[in-house]
């Protein structure tokens, strides 16, 4: 009974919906998409696989009608024949109109996601060996700065996840459209975030640009994805949308302690 009941468990994770921002046991598929960056990323990967499959499906139905219809004991005389106009015409252009439908949205994406349009706000993200690094731009020239790091599994309380949690969380209000600003103060670093759709490097020396907009308040969860010394897999990213009022609040009190 309890062997069955596992495996409902496991079943039931794979195949469900999967909760916000948060990797799933078994998982196998992406995690559930919170911005419009990963919406998008979702949608191209469906259009490529449905692509992929219609031309694997197609290639194997091709050779299996070769094989069986040209079979040496079917045909002892093969033919002679070398070219043929109207097919090499047909194989030529097949590719050329696949790759013009794979170019034409995926381009679209790479520009949507590549610089965000009026952002209400903007972050700055430092990586450090093992560590984040937020700013937060204020008016009149203040900034609010903090570290934020991986809670150890000693100090982990019930309801948080283990390598994952942080003492200080990135905190963003829901629905506003965030700009990263990121760079590394020491070795290679990647922001990633997959329920956000989001990895990108930061690097010394040098500043790269990225951004996502929430709608539903929650903690979306990521990791540094690029390796990056000794304790590269203890420097987890979590972002906390929450209301504007409690953001505010938040953001109050940032000011006050920094």
């Amino acid at each position: 009974m309890k062997f069955l009941t596992y495996l409902f468990t496991i079943f039931g994770q794979v195949f469900s919906v999967y909760a916000n921002g948060i990797p799933a046991l078994w998982q196998m598929n992406f995690q559930k998409a919170a911005s419009p960056m990963m919406e998008g990323i979702n949608h191209m990967h469906n259009f490529l696989l449905i692509i992929i499959a219609s031309i694997a499906i197609i290639v194997c139905g091709l050779m299996t009608y070769v094989i069986f219809k040209f079979r040496a004991s079917k045909n002892p005389v093969p033919s002679k024949t070398t070219h043929h106009t109207i097919l090499e015409i047909v194989w030529s252009l097949i590719p050329v109109v696949v790759v013009a439908l794979i170019a034409v949205p995926s381009i679209r994406l790479l520009y949507e996601m590549e610089k965000p349009h009026d952002p209400d706000m903007t972050v700055k993200v430092i990586g450090k060996q093992w560590y984040w690094t937020y700013e937060y731009p204020i008016k009149d020239g203040k900034t609010v700065s903090f570290d934020s790091r991986m809670i150890e599994d000693k100090d982990i309380k019930a309801g948080q996840y283990r390598l994952l949690e942080v003492d200080n969380r990135m905190v963003v209000p829901v629905g506003a459209t965030v700009q990263l600003i990121i760079t590394a103060g020491d070795v290679l670093h990647s922001f990633a975030v997959p329920s956000l759709g989001i990895k990108k490097d930061a690097v010394p020396g040098r500043i790269n640009e990225t951004w996502f907009k929430i709608n539903q308040e929650g903690v979306y969860y990521g990791q540094c994805s690029e390796l990056c010394g000794i304790n590269h897999g203890y420097m987890p990213i979590a972002v906390h949308v929450v209301s504007k009022p409690i953001y505010e609040d938040w953001l109050k009190k940032k000011l006050v302690s920094s």
